[in-house]
Parts: structure tokens; C-alpha cells; sequence
């Protein structure tokens, strides 16, 4: 609006205005301004659109960048270097016996070996094809198992199959830049004295796994008389098959000889190739005896189904060479390695050569054997020691080398994802049902082997350890590689990041630390403290991943991820990445819970670490403040003492008052009963859950004593003792039962298709936590140091004695053991943490 002027009166002229004088100001009236709503939704709008955008976008980066993070590895500098299982860093470990999934093979330490085996056929038998070649349980072997083996050099294996014996033998020599020469000697005897001896076929092979070359060497039209190849680690070299003899230098036998070469598009697909290449057109006709037809390997023909809607093989195809010999009992045949870069070989590792260097070896074993555990001066019977030998050989021999990409999962992928390719040196639990590392299995395993062999166990926890993600966490079952992935079940393949396992790796690295404190001077402790100095920032990771994703819902408590959510179905849903699978957790999960034996295993942990830390002059305050509150036995009490029952005890949202009952399924009047779901037996729950103490006594009730938390003078130990004594709760003549006989879960299902597993039977790994704590116990001063000596004497007997006898009746060392008669069960050979035995015999904790 203008400014509004004043009017001058007509005839009289105005004043002029004075200098000093300011200019009369005229009061403005202004009109109050509208509000115009419209444009302020407008303004709100476009703010609110652009913060949305920004909020998407950062949600998507940090969801992006979340989803990473589980298939980044750790920033640090790895544990070892890339090139330490070379043949050039590594030799006399480069070639080893390291496809325990196999009955009998070879391959080196590397990511993409040439690797050898061994499969077999029995002739003219009722069965048309019964091919041997992986571990399988339902080959029923009456056992079979390294009887000696060092883990280095030399190896003896004894598989037993119905009216034959094969013994399989290999010895390593050093020599030039790829690791040296091997020979394997396979020494084949009838049982009985039938006048038809068994005709079998042995069948040797080299496969390339996707790299390298083979080329095939063929005499007399079908006897494969060598392979030679070549690969980026092993250079040039070549594999000789020399003929099938009656014994060591005696004269050749009749054979027949056939030989396969062709591609194979996976290792875990070679007993197919095999099998579809067979053919019955072949005679044998030894100079005495009758002519027959007998199997054996012709053309390959991959099959081909009409409209298969399976998508094609994409993998690379790598060369397979197969020799088999058919040939009548008895006999012996070996098979010669040769490296192309053993120049100066004094001579070939084959005949009287091989059983001198055989001999010398298994003297070496035996004198090494009886100074490490000493259990001939001991007292021990000789069948005794040889049992021994033989839980530590397959142990040894059950070494595997693996490599490849675990399948992951976090809550910030939609769809599973390939984690880094990584290598993993480790022992496995059972290589006929297990044959793969199993985290937890594996700090048990390395109890055994660091008594033997330091540097495996360095190089076993070095693998593991280099491959934590930048969270902290590591994939408890490794499944790597096509061989390992073909035998897990799809529902077990993919490795979720919230879920973790019991860390007994640092079970092993408390031995480790005992021995190098205890002789530092030692040659085989030396290389122990530089490797744990390589360990520690990726050790502080992993620690603390455990102490903040795995934490309680009260200060100092802790709750084990990964429990099953179907309710529904579980009896009592599982808790597998505590390792104890079935055993009774609270009923219905919840963020409630609190778990005891994760609590026990964070102490003792937290001591270790701040054992480590103190010995290489890290900061270890924040350690030893964690260990020595988590140990304090009276704010354990309070988080986990149940009066009630007067042991420890898991807590949560919990009721006793559940089954498995048959569903009902309504069938409408007049309707077939097929057209509608099989009844399924599902959980009924007859009274609500509440939160209180679990009350199931059995393993986890234990765990304050096992992992020795509590103090020689707990009152809490008594009733722990008296509880594993009395034969109607934990004690039998076999070892202590995994959960207490008056419990009302005990040997109960958990589904209709899951028997009782950690709910009765005798499991050796808790057992030698047991008889170990029941030795500190006995062996410091206390109120109960009496008791713990005479149950100690008495357990530690038991077990020994029932281990080896089902070792002598059954041919196996087992998984678990029958609370009710001792005898063995589950998966078999399990040569892993049931090995622990010979810890025991020599009392060693």
C-alpha cells in the first residue's frame, strides 16, 4: 500500500520545514496477512518426502551394508599365511590321508588337489554291484580303522569285510619341491579256510578337482600300467600300478585288468561314474578254474532322463583315471607315487624298500605312543595299548583337509548367501556319518591331538579361528566343498550368524598354554606363543561376539540362540548350537531363558583369554573382572540354583505338563479317509508354562563342576557329587546318563521321527569333562576331596572298561553308549571326542 500524503490548504502557503525537524510520521494501517494452509501442507509434504527419501536410502545403505557383514571376513591379519599348507612352507604335511569321507585316499593340502583313492567289488557274489568306496554305515563292514597312523608319515588301516581283510598301508618319503613320494601297499586275506577263495576287484583312481591333467599309460590293451599329470602344486609326476602278488617279493598272480578314463563334473560324483560304467561283458579265466563273467568298468554313459527338468551341470569338468584289478585272494598290490622333482631318489619306495620304511616308522610310532601316554608302564594288557593306538590313529587318520564356500544367513538377507572361500585343516567326528568340522567336536578333539602333535593343534584352531567374519562370528558345521555338501541333509546346509556353539577351542588353547608354562624350552611349545600373539585380535572378536549377541535378559546371565520355533511339533524344541541338541530346555522359548552351561562356558572363556592376554603383555583387567564375576558362586546360585530340584538349572518360561499325542484330523461323514492328512503326533500342552527353574538334572545340572567353576568348599558340590553316584538319577556301570533316570523326559521322543538323544545315553565328551573335574577336585583341598577321589577311580574305570570292550565285541569305537547295557550305538566309526578314552587310561587332563 502507497504512503497517504498531506492535503495543503489553498491560499496560504505552507511553512518550510525546519532542518532539525524529522518528517512527521503517518501511522500505516496494514491488513492482517492470510494464512495460506494449502502452501504450509504443501512445504510439510515436500519435507516429509524428501526426509523419507533420505530415510530410504540410509535404510537401504545400512541394510546393504548389514547384509555384508556376514560374508566379511575378519579385517586382521589372518592367523596363516595363504602359502602355509604349501609344499614348499609345509612338506612333510603337504600329502596326507586327508578325505576321511573315503575308506582309503590321498590328497594334498591344497585348495584344488589331485587326489587318489581306492574302491572295491567283490566278484560273483549275490549281490550284483556292492561298490565300497565312501564311509557308509550301510555297508555294514564288520569294522574297519587306522590301527597306526603318526599323522605325518605313515598310516595302517584294517577294514574288514564279511570273509576278507583288507589292510591298507601308506608311507611317505621327502624328497624335491612338491612333497616327496608315497606308496601305498593293499594286502588282501580270506578269513576262513573256504576251498573258494573270494575274487575281488581293487580299483585305483586320480581325479583332477578341476584343474590339472591326467594322461593314462595303457599296456597289453587294458592294464593301466601308469598315470602321469601334472598341476600347479605337485609340478609333473606320475603314478605307477604295479602287478598283484601272493605276498612281498613272491611270484605275480593271475589278474584281470581293465581301466575308465573320462571326466567327472564333481569328486562327490565318482562312485556314480564308476557304477554307471559298469559292465558284465568281461571273463575271467585264470589258468586253473572255471570261466566266468565277472563286472567291471567299460564306457561311461552319463544317464539321460526323458523331459528332466533338472538344469544341466554348470561346474567344471576335471580328468578321471580309474585302474582296477581283478585278482583271487590272497594277494598283495602296491601303488607308487613319484614326484617329478625328486631328483636324487636313491631308489623306489616299493617292496623290501617299503616294509624296512615301514617297519621303521611303526618302531618310532610304538617308543613315541608309550612316552606321550605311558600306558604300558601303566599296566595295561597289550590288546589294551593296541586299543589305544588305534582311538589315536583314527583320530589322526581322520584329519581332513576341506575347501570351499559355507552357505550363510542373516536376519538382513532375504535369501541365503556364499561365504569366502576358505580351506579348513581339521579333525571330524565320525567319517562314515560326521565327515566335516563341527566346531565344538573340535575343541575336544584337540584335547587328544595336542598331546601328540602341538603343531596340529595350532594349525587345526589357526584354520578355524581364520575363518571369523567381521562380526565375530564363526559358522559352527563347516560344509565345504561338493564331497562335504553331497552327504548334509539341505536343511542343515545353511549356517545362520546369530547362532553359536560351545567355544572348546579354548579348551585346547588352555592345554597349549599349560605346556609352554610348563617346559617353554621345548621345542614342540616355541612356535605356541608367536601363534597366539597372531591369534589374539581375532580371538578378542570372537569373544566378545559371544559375550553381546549371546547375553540373558539379566546382567551376567547368557541364552543360546537358535532354538527351534515350532513349537508345535517338539515335544521340547531343540536347542542344537548348544551342542546338546535334545536335551530339555525350557518348554515354550522365550527371551527369558537363561542358560547354565553357556554361562559356565563364558567363565571359563573369560579366564582363558585373560590368561592369554597377560602372557603376551595385552591389556587383561576387563577379562579377569568378567571371569572372576561369572565364576562368583553366589551370583551363580542366585541366576541359576534351583531348590527345588538342588541342582543347577536352566530358567525360563517353562511347564512339565506336555506330550506327543496323534493328532485328531476330521473326516467328514461319507469322505475317504486317504484324501486328508496322514495324523501327525504333535505337542499337547495340559498346563500354561510360567517363568521358573527348568528342573531337568543331567548334563547342563553338571556344568558348574565340569568346567570347575565351583570352589573345593561349595556346598553345591556335595549335592553334585551324591546326585552323580545314585544310580536312579546319573550313575551307571558304563558312565554317567545324559539326563536323570526319574526325569520325566528320559529316553522320551522328541517326535515321532527323532529318538532320544542327549536324554539317557552315556556320551564320552561330558564323561571326560567328569572324570577331569572329578581329578582337580580330588587333588585340592576341600571338604569333599574324599568323595571325588572314590568316584573318580570308580567312573574313570568304568568307561575305559566299557569303551574297549564294545571296541573288541562290535569292531568300533561308537557314538554314544546304552545307559541300560553298555553297548554302543549311533553313528560308527566315531573316532572323535569318544577318543578322549585314551586321556583317560593315561590320565591326562
Amino acid at each position: 500500500m502507497g504512503r497517504q500524503r498531506k492535503r495543503v490548504v489553498t491560499g496560504e502557503a505552507a511553512p518550510p520545514p525546519r532542518i532539525d525537524e524529522k518528517p512527521t510520521a503517518f501511522p500505516r494501517k496494514e491488513k492482517k496477512k492470510k494464512v495460506d494452509i494449502g502452501k504450509v501442507f504443501i512445504n510439510i509434504s515436500i519435507g516429509l518426502c524428501i526426509f523419507s527419501l533420505i530415510w530410504f536410502f540410509y535404510a537401504l545403505y545400512m541394510r546393504s551394508s548389514l547384509s555384508k557383514r556376514v560374508i566379511t571376513l575378519h579385517p586382521s591379519h589372518p592367523v596363516l599365511d595363504a602359502n602355509s599348507s604349501s609344499a614348499k612352507v609345509s612338506t612333510e604335511r603337504f600329502w596326507g590321508s586327508y578325505r576321511p569321507q573315503v575308506y582309503f585316499g590321498m590328497k594334498t593340502r591344497s585348495p584344488r588337489s589331485i587326489i587318489t583313492g581306492m574302491m572295491w567289488m567283490r566278484q560273483f557274489s549275490e549281490m550284483d554291484v556292492n561298490l565300497r568306496h565312501t564311509c557308509e554305515q550301510g555297508d555294514r563292514l564288520q569294522g574297519y580303522g587306522w590301527v597306526m597312523h603318526d599323522g605325518i608319515t605313515f598310516g595302517v588301516q584294517e577294514i574288514r569285510d564279511n570273509d576278507f581283510t583288507l589292510t591298507t598301508e601308506f608311507v611317505k618319503r621327502m624328497g624335491g619341491g612338491h612333497g616327496g613320494d608315497w606308496t601305498w601297499r593293499i594286502t588282501a586275506k580270506q578269513h576262513s579256510s573256504a576251498p573258494q577263495a573270494p575274487v575281488i576287484s581293487l580299483m585305483f583312481y586320480a581325479a583332477a578337482d578341476t584343474q590339472g591333467s591326467l594322461e593314462a599309460h595303457v599296456e597289453d590293451r587294458s592294464r593301466l600300467a601308469s598315470i602321469t599329470g601334472f598341476s600347479e602344486e605337485l609340478g609333473n609326476f606320475k603314478i605307477s600300478f604295479r602287478k598283484p602278488v601272493t605276498g612281498e617279493s613272491s611270484s605275480a598272480k593271475y589278474a584281470s585288468y581293465n581301466y575308465l578314463q573320462t571326466v567327472s563334473p564333481g569328486l562327490e560324483k565318482l562312485s556314480d561314474i564308476v557304477k554307471q560304467s559298469l559292465n558284465r561283458r568281461f571273463v575271467y579265466s585264470p589258468p586253473s578254474g572255471e570261466k566266468r563273467h565277472y563286472i567291471a568298468v567299460d564306457t561311461y554313459k552319463p544317464p539321460h532322463h526323458q523331459n528332466q527338468q533338472k538344469p544341466a551341470d554348470t561346474r567344471k569338468e576335471g580328468a578321471f583315471v580309474l585302474h582296477q584289478v581283478t585278482v583271487q585272494m590272497p594277494f598283495q598290490i602296491e601303488v607308487l607315487f613319484e614326484s617329478g622333482s625328486f631328483h636324487s631318489r636313491p631308489n623306489q619306495l616299493v617292496g623290501s624298500v617299503m616294509t624296512q620304511e615301514l617297519e621303521r616308522r611303526k618302531a618310532e610310532f610304538d617308543s613315541k605312543f608309550e612316552k606321550t601316554f605311558g600306558l604300558e608302564s601303566k599296566g595295561y594288557s597289550q590288546a589294551h595299548v593296541k586299543f589305544g593306538k588305534a582311538a589315536l590313529s583314527n583320530m589322526l587318520g581322520g584329519m581332513g583337509y576341506f575347501y570351499g564356500q559355507s552357505v550363510v544367513q542373516s536376519v538382513y538377507n532375504e535369501y541365503p548367501l556364499l561365504y569366502p572361500e576358505g580351506a579348513l585343516f581339521t579333525a571330524v567326528p565320525s567319517r562314515s556319518f560326521f565327515p566335516r568340522g563341527f566346531l565344538w567336536d573340535e575343541g575336544f578333539h584337540q584335547l587328544l591331538l595336542s598331546k601328540w602333535d602341538p603343531q596340529v593343534t595350532r594349525e587345526s584352531i589357526a584354520h578355524w579361528i581364520d575363518l571369523i567374519n567381521m562380526e565375530g562370528w564363526i559358522p559352527r558345521e563347516q560344509i565345504l566343498g561338493d564331497e562335504a555338501r553331497s552327504k548334509v541333509p539341505a536343511e542343515f546346509v545353511v549356517q545362520r550368524n546369530e547362532n553359536a556353539n560351545p567355544p572348546t577351542l579354548f579348551l585346547a588353547l588352555q592345554k597349549l598354554i599349560e605346556q609352554l608354562n610348563s617346559n617353554p624350552e621345548k621345542a614342540t611349545s616355541q612356535p605356541t606363543l608367536p601363534f597366539l600373539r597372531r591369534l589374539f585380535p581375532r580371538l578378542k572378536t570372537w569373544f566378545e561376539w559371544y559375550n553381546t549377541t549371546q547375553t540373558g535378559p539379566l546382567p551376567n546371565s547368557y541364552r543360546w540362540r537358535g532354538r527351534d520355533k515350532d513349537t508345535n511339533l517338539f515335544l521340547n524344541p531343540k536347542t542344537l548350537t548348544s551342542g546338546l541338541d535334545d536335551y530339555p530346555r525350557a518348554s515354550h522359548p522365550s527371551t527369558e531363558e537363561r542358560h547354565v552351561d553357556l554361562h559356565c562356558w563364558m567363565a571359563l572363556s573369560s579366564g582363558i583369554m585373560a590368561s592369554i592376554a597377560r602372557l603376551l603383555g595385552e591389556p587383561h583387567q576387563d577379562y579377569e573382572l568378567t571371569h572372576h564375576v561369572l565364576s562368583d558362586n553366589d551370583k551363580l546360585n542366585e541366576l541359576h540354583w534351583s531348590d527345588q530340584l538342588n541342582a543347577f538349572s536352566d530358567f525360563g518360561n517353562h511347564t512339565q505338563a506336555v506330550s506327543l499325542q496323534q493328532e485328531k484330523v476330521y473326516v467328514p461323514p461319507g469322505q475317504p479317509r486317504h484324501q486328508f492328512p496322514v495324523a501327525r503326533l504333535v505337542r499337547s500342552v495340559r498346563r500354561a508354562p510360567k517363568l521358573q527353574f527348568v528342573n531337568a538334572l543331567g548334563y547342563v545340572s553338571l556344568f558348574p563342576f565340569l568346567l570347575q567353576i565351583l570352589t573345593p568348599d561349595s556346598p553345591k558340590l556335595e549335592h553334585i557329587l551324591r546326585d552323580m553316584r545314585d544310580s536312579n538319577k546319573l550313575w551307571t556301570p558304563y558312565g554317567l546318563r545324559s539326563i536323570s533316570k526319574s526325569d520325566p523326559m528320559y529316553m522320551k521322543r522328541n517326535t515321532e521321527h527323532d529318538a532320544p538323544y542327549w536324554r539317557g545315553p552315556i556320551w564320552i565328551n561330558i564323561n571326560y569333562l567328569a572324570v577331569r573335574a572329578l581329578h582337580h577336585y580330588s587333588n585340592t583341598e576341600g571338604p569333599y576331596q574324599e568323595m571325588a577321589a572314590a568316584l573318580y577311580e570308580e567312573l574313570r574305570t568304568n568307561i575305559i572298561s566299557n569303551v574297549y570292550r564294545q571296541y573288541v565285541e562290535t569292531g568300533y569305537i561308537w557314538e554314544q553308549y546304552n545307559d541300560g547295557t553298555g553297548r554302543g550305538q549311533g553313528s560308527h566309526p566315531f573316532t572323535g571326542w569318544s577318543s578322549l578314552t585314551v586321556l583317560m587310561m593315561a590320565e591326562q587332563y
